[in-house]
């Protein structure tokens, strides 16, 4: 069973704040089942863009965990705002989570790369 979205998203920022980073909520999305974007920040000025993984990185092991995918790395801020911005029209619920940090390695989850099997 997969957490409820606000919980997550209450966890991933716990998780920051507990080692001395910093995590803030963008934008509230529907608390049970809203997808959720992860905005990276770093020092140099560059961000990074977690989307929620698509389906099929998905098995019965993981048993409903979220997982994440890069959709932009290491861009200007325009760019992926203007990602956000699309995002939002396509779905009005989803959460965006500003997290201030080099490392996410143990707070996101993200989806292992899985070769395309087509080439």
């Amino acid at each position: 069973m997969r957490l409820r979205s606000d919980i997550f998203v209450s966890a991933i920022t716990r998780r920051l704040f507990a080692r001395g980073d910093f995590a803030a909520v963008e934008r509230k999305g529907q608390e049970q089942a809203g997808a959720i974007f992860i905005r990276q920040r770093f020092r140099d000025g560059f961000e990074t863009l977690y989307a929620p993984a698509p389906q099929s990185f998905f098995d019965e092991e993981q048993g409903g965990n979220r997982l994440f995918e890069v959709r932009i790395d290491r861009k200007e801020p325009s760019e992926v705002r203007e990602a956000l911005d699309r995002e939002i029209k396509f779905d009005p619920d989803l959460w965006i989570i500003e997290l201030e940090t080099d490392d996410i390695g143990d707070i996101v989850p993200l989806a292992e790369v899985r070769p395309n099997p087509l080439g």
